[in-house]
């Protein structure tokens, strides 16, 4: 079994407590997410809470494509953690990345990272009723988002449950999880409003974000308000097709 890895300079944590996590992942830890694809554990190391994420093992154009033409999930996952914490965006504190192959290809690969507490994620804000001060987290998301494309960042996986929300009094701090899917280059108009399509489809909320990011970008409100839209309704269509699709394959 072939080993890749790194650790992060400003870990506490060293190469063999990685390695005991990864030799007992199976059999102990506190299941945070179990969906079926990846699985996400929590360990308490030297009065730490590490947040693992094992990937699930690709398949095999992907085992062999993630060995010698790309770089791995786990590996992505770290490099685009530091990328963001040099840009200023936060995202919980990555610690390491370790990737296992054999000569065929990638098998196993784990994504290493401080477990962050936090109050609730952007899914909650489409709840209803409304969360207590709704509209000013809501205007808040959108600033952070308008940041994260003032830098450069193209979020492709910017949905409703990979954003954590941090209270501190009357603020709020917002993170990025989920990080393996990014661009990082100057976005144009499309592009930012494309990266608003997973979020929501109430209207509501597609109003205050329209509005919030209109005044930013300097664009008239319902240019901002339709465009966002349509790339909602793109979305959508896309996904419900390959929705369909996928049941039919299943059946």
């Amino acid at each position: 079994m072939i080993e890749n890895k790194k650790i992060h300079p400003n870990s506490k944590l060293v190469h063999q407590d990685f390695l005991q996590i990864i030799e007992k992942f199976q059999s102990s830890g506190t299941v945070i997410d179990d969906r079926g694809r990846n699985l996400i554990k929590t360990f308490e190391v030297k009065n730490q809470i590490v947040n693992v994420k094992s990937f699930k093992t690709p398949h095999l154009i992907n085992q062999i494509a993630y060995k010698y033409f790309r770089k791995s999930k786990a590996e992505r996952s770290f490099e685009y953690a530091c990328i963001l914490q040099e840009k200023k965006i936060n995202t919980p504190q990555p610690l390491a990345y370790y990737t296992y192959s054999n000569i065929l290809g990638l098998t196993t690969s784990y994504y290493f990272s401080h477990h962050l507490k936090y109050d609730f994620t952007y899914r909650e804000l489409r709840e209803k009723p409304r969360l207590p001060d709704f509209e000013h987290i809501l205007r808040a998301f959108t600033k952070f988002t308008f940041d994260l494309h003032e830098k450069g960042v193209f979020f492709k996986d910017h949905s409703a449950g990979n954003t954590l929300i941090v209270k501190h009094k009357e603020n709020y701090d917002f993170y990025l999880i989920d990080l393996n899917r990014m661009g990082f280059y100057e976005l144009d108009f499309d592009a930012r409003m494309k990266n608003f399509a997973k979020l929501t489809e109430d209207d509501e909320m597609v109003k205050i974000t329209s509005d919030t990011y209109a005044k930013l970008i300097h664009q008239p409100y319902t240019v901002v308000y339709h465009k966002m839209w349509e790339e909602i309704h793109k979305f959508r269509k896309k996904y419900n097709r390959r929705t369909k699709a996928k049941a039919k394959y299943l059946k």
